[in-house]
């Protein structure tokens, strides 16, 4: 055997057991950083001031959530015959409250109209705005707000007269159309037309109030808006049986709500507490339940839900059942919408885009996962 051979083989020995020692090195290095990081996740638990949410501290400070909301708007927010606020829209400002205050009914509702609402967002007047409002680029870009989520798919259609015998929106070539001022419905009704040829009259609001009471007036031929608005419109007719919705979906309508720019921890709030309501319709946890569920449920996707498992709250800076709280004060996602704009209200609309992802048929509604 020649030196130069053993030397090789003695110098690649040398460079192996090298490399095990620095490989030795980084596992422990990384078995630290392993450790740290199941600390830090455990350090997540407190809120550290400087992530603290400035709008959460100002409503637990007064003790009140200032929700902004429609006007009047049949199934989604409006006063009853005891001055009491309900409607889909409104059930979610109160599961917000009961999520960030443990009190369902600690909520200022803020009627606003379309032209008022994303103002009324920066001047600090309300904290969320829960008022059937598109989720659109424009708006995100523009008005200073941040969208929270979604809690309503929704489209844009037309409403008509049985007595026009129509089949299709191709047919109002020639109408006049009620539509609300600065609205998506203004801007989706005019690209509509536009592309396929078609002329039409607008006939312009101030807001969707004042084109129902127009198209009631028969100023014009058909009335443009949301379908779920539309449908509460025609509840509200003198002879509704004597009003169809058309076929046609002219556009889609991501409704949700909205908060003020620059308040992440804030947003957050407002996103989780949406998931957590429509979470639990997924996992059977009701209004009824929620309590028992959270003793006795083994599922852990429930126990983290209810607080049972883990402390998520306090990542928000919410107390440790603030999801329990929600879900409890006016049920989960399906019973939101059931008892407001669902089969148990007068407006009797189907789940259709708003069934749960894994329903028969599905729908887009779908929980992020709280964990």
């Amino acid at each position: 055997m020649s030196a130069g051979f053993t030397a090789r083989r003695i110098a690649t020995a040398a460079i192996a057991v090298a490399m095990l020692t620095l490989a030795a090195c980084g596992r422990g290095e990384r078995q630290a950083g392993a450790a740290d990081s199941v600390d830090a996740g455990t350090r997540t638990n407190t809120v550290a001031p400087d992530f603290a949410s400035p709008t959460l501290a100002a409503i637990q400070r007064r003790g009140r959530l200032n929700c902004g909301v429609h006007e009047g708007l049949v199934g989604f927010a409006y006063t009853d015959n005891r001055g009491q606020w309900r409607g889909f829209d409104a059930d979610f400002c109160r599961s917000l409250a009961a999520a960030v205050l443990g009190d369902a009914n600690a909520v200022r509702f803020v009627p606003l109209t379309s032209s008022q609402r994303f103002e009324a967002l920066r001047s600090g007047r309300i904290d969320v705005l829960w008022r059937s409002t598109s989720w659109t680029l424009t708006r995100e870009a523009r008005e200073g707000v941040r969208f929270a989520g979604i809690n309503y798919y929704d489209g844009q259609g037309f409403l008509v007269r049985r007595s026009l015998d129509l089949a299709s929106a191709a047919e109002l070539n020639g109408a006049r159309i009620c539509v609300q001022r600065a609205s998506t419905s203004e801007l989706n009704v005019a690209d509509w037309f536009r592309a396929r040829g078609l002329e039409y009259t607008p006939v312009i609001t101030a807001n969707e109030e004042a084109a129902r009471a127009a198209y009631g007036r028969e100023d014009c031929d058909a009335f443009s808006a949301d379908i779920s608005a539309l449908a509460a419109a025609r509840t509200t007719l003198s002879n509704p049986e004597q009003h169809t919705l058309l076929p046609d979906v002219i556009s889609k309508e991501p409704l949700g709500p909205v908060v003020k720019r620059g308040d992440e921890v804030w947003t957050s709030i407002v996103r989780w507490t949406l998931n957590a309501v429509i979470l639990a319709e997924e996992l059977g946890v009701t209004q009824d339940n929620a309590g028992d569920m959270a003793e006795d449920s083994r599922d852990p996707r429930v126990r983290r839900l209810l607080g049972t498992e883990g402390d998520f709250g306090a990542m928000l800076g919410l107390r440790r059942d603030w999801a329990k709280s929600a879900i409890e004060a006016e049920g989960n996602y399906g019973e939101i919408f059931a008892r407001n704009v669902g089969a148990d209200s007068s407006l009797d609309l189907t789940r259709g885009l708003n069934a749960q992802w894994n329903a028969t048929p599905g729908g887009l509604i779908y929980a992020l996962p709280i964990r």
